[in-house]
């Protein structure tokens, strides 16, 4: 079972050869197919991927942080309300190899027991919504894997317990699909699958969830988003964490504020989530908004176009 994550990406990778018969059944490039623009104004939504794509030769330099909790045990005035905290940070370049194919790679100081992540990921759009409903929604699918570079700790039941490299290693694969209505409202689905080869005690490998995301249009500049993830976790797993171990299991959900200002995207965004990797906060959120433990961060997205001009209107 360590490897499925492995088959699976792989599996996905290899659709990407046959890319171009897809593009010609859906050409959304003839005359009177106008794309849709502006889904979302960057890859990601708050925390997951958008179906939105780097374009060729455009490099993407983000950054992510996490606080501390705004309330609660350890929020309030005593920790400014969490800023005096980091519960996370993510340090990524990301490279659209094509309009339709980016890759990236990242450094992730990771949450909870697994520390020090560092990434490689590739996501592709085989679909890219039309004005006229040609191709009525975008389909893009992500996929990543994961190693920690931490030393293994001594407890065998611990996530953080490496017997050998692979378990180290984590995955997930997922798809992404998103209509804009109108000019103002955009909405996604994202089923998604989560496998880590090593986990603690009691806990799941393998972990299919549910997320769902939309954005609000508020200016030509400056959206609203939302995103909530339901992760598919055995009732045997919450009962064990629960009572062996004091921890209760949340859903994330993140609302951000999305400001355009040039070559620059920069959310604020308030989540009970403390990790930023979908290999962490998905299965791992045991923060509860209703008891204080929700976080402000904000993402940073700068981009540059490499290997000479690029004609935007195209």
């Amino acid at each position: 079972m360590k490897y499925i994550s492995t088959i699976l990406l792989c599996c996905v990778l290899s659709v990407f050869a046959h890319a171009q018969g897809l593009d010609k059944l859906f050409d959304s490039t003839a005359t009177g197919h106008t794309k849709v623009r502006d889904t979302y104004k960057s890859t990601r939504i708050v925390q997951g991927q958008s179906t939105e794509m780097l374009r060729k030769h455009e490099l993407d330099f983000r950054v992510t942080h996490r606080f501390g909790d705004a309330g609660g045990e350890f929020g309030g005035t005593k920790t400014f309300f969490g800023t005096d905290n980091s519960t996370d940070i993510r340090i990524a370049f990301e490279y659209g190899v094509s309009d339709n194919l980016m890759v990236g790679i990242s450094r992730t100081k990771g949450s909870g027991d697994l520390q020090q992540l560092y990434e490689g990921l590739v996501k592709y759009r085989f679909l890219q919504q039309t004005t006229d409903n040609h191709v009525p929604l975008s389909l893009a699918v992500f996929g990543n894997a994961v190693i920690s570079g931490m030393p293994s700790a001594t407890d065998k039941t611990s996530a953080a317990y490496f017997e050998d490299g692979a378990d180290r290693l984590m995955y997930v694969a997922q798809a992404i699909v998103s209509r804009k209505f109108g000019d103002k409202l955009s909405l996604t689905l994202s089923p998604t699958y989560v496998h880590r080869n090593h986990v603690a005690y009691m806990d799941m490998n393998n972990m299919f969830a549910l997320g769902a995301a939309g954005r609000l249009k508020l200016s030509k500049r400056m959206g609203f988003l939302a995103e909530y993830y339901y992760p598919f976790r055995s009732q045997e797993s919450k009962d064990y964490f629960k009572s062996a171990r004091g921890l209760s299991f949340y859903n994330p959900l993140a609302v951000g504020l999305e400001i355009e200002t040039g070559g620059h995207v920069f959310s604020i965004t308030f989540t009970n989530s403390t990790a930023i990797q979908e290999s962490q906060f998905i299965p791992e959120t045991t923060t509860s908004w209703l008891q204080g433990q929700f976080r402000w961060g904000f993402n940073i997205s700068r981009r540059f176009t490499l290997f000479g001009k690029k004609d935007w209107k195209k």
